[in-house]
């Protein structure tokens, strides 16, 4: 896939992710891209904060990319939800969904994306998070939505542009950063607006 050129850079870059939603999110802002996944273990090591590990990931899959398309520019990204100190992924049944609904019924909690861009010159990453306020959710709404198939593949159980939507209170910061990619973020790496540190 290959979207329209971006202002202020003209590169095609390579998204090293085969979410739907970051190909969405780099089209609708014009930042010309194509597609090629990367495989690699997901598994938070023990006591890794939850901004650690998004952008640890983000690196990897960057890096893995890279190592396939030398003289790239590749994109990584990971987003995660976290509350109570605890890291939400994506839910691997219903049941592991509703518990995810449950905690965050009524509460606030964190989204972390981390990004990063590696090329021949290195790897530049940052990470973007976002506070997002759930409205409580009876037993009926959480039966609802996990039978929506919604929460499937979502990093803790919901999807903020999708049915969800309808129990989002309020957000704090970027809510591109809650669908999965916080797109201004990417855009200053990609300008070099912002000063990033250089990863190792």
């Amino acid at each position: 896939m290959t979207a329209t050129m971006a202002s202020g850079f003209s590169r095609t870059i390579v998204l090293a992710s085969r979410s739907p939603r970051r190909a969405e999110l780099l089209a609708a802002a014009g930042i010309p891209f194509e597609v090629l996944a990367a495989d690699i273990d997901e598994t938070p090591r023990a006591g890794e904060a939850p901004d650690a590990y998004v952008e640890r990931l983000a690196i990897e899959k960057a890096r893995a990319v890279l190592a396939l398309r030398p003289g790239a520019v590749v994109l990584g990204a990971d987003t995660t939800v976290t509350i109570d100190g605890l890291i939400l992924g994506k839910p691997e049944s219903a049941r592991e969904a509703t518990g995810m609904l449950q905690r965050l019924s009524g509460r606030v909690h964190d989204v972390f994306t981390g990004v990063a861009l590696a090329s021949a010159g290195g790897v530049h990453s940052a990470v973007d998070r976002t506070r997002v306020w759930f409205e409580p959710m009876t037993d009926e709404d959480i039966s609802w939505y996990v039978a929506s198939g919604e929460p499937v593949d979502r990093a803790g159980a919901y999807a903020i542009q999708g049915l969800a939507s309808r129990f989002i209170a309020r957000i704090e910061g970027s809510y591109t950063n809650v669908v999965g990619l916080p797109v201004a973020l990417v855009s200053s790496i990609l300008s070099q607006r912002k000063p990033l540190r250089l990863s190792p």
